[in-house]
């Protein structure tokens, strides 16, 4: 078998590509989150903190319960939940000014990013709920 065409078996949910962007886009909506006015604090700052953490949650959740396809089905649909929860808040600072255009379309493209992978694991969940 061609190398490049080996598939790394999946240990932890911290291999899937889909738990990394999701922690990675987070951290980036902390960092920015920084910036937000401080009467901002107990309501977008929170709320966008809260749903981004959430979607990477939501699978740390469905990958430890994919003994049961119908839980693991329902965590990556919370998951995706919160990523669109995530981008409306996103759409929220920039039309504030909170945040820059081009730093919202780059987070905006990322959750794209992760409603695809998250939708992929829908359609493949029988590889992903095998009992190992």
């Amino acid at each position: 078998m061609d190398e490049e065409r080996k598939t790394k078996r999946i240990n932890s949910v911290r291999d899937l590509i889909v738990y990394r962007l999701a922690f990675d886009t987070a951290m980036e909506i902390f960092k920015i989150s920084k910036g937000f006015p401080q009467e901002e604090k107990y309501s977008l700052t929170d709320q966008i903190r809260r749903s981004s953490r959430s979607v990477y949650s939501n699978l740390a959740e469905a990958w430890r319960k994919r003994r049961y396809k119908a839980v693991f089905v329902n965590k990556l649909s919370d998951a995706e939940q919160e990523a669109a929860e995530t981008q409306t808040w996103l759409e929220f600072a920039l039309k504030c000014n909170y945040t820059d255009k081009q730093t919202f379309e780059t987070l905006d493209n990322k959750y794209e990013r992760v409603f695809a992978m998250l939708i992929t694991m829908e359609r493949k969940v029988d590889s992903f709920c095998k009992v190992r």
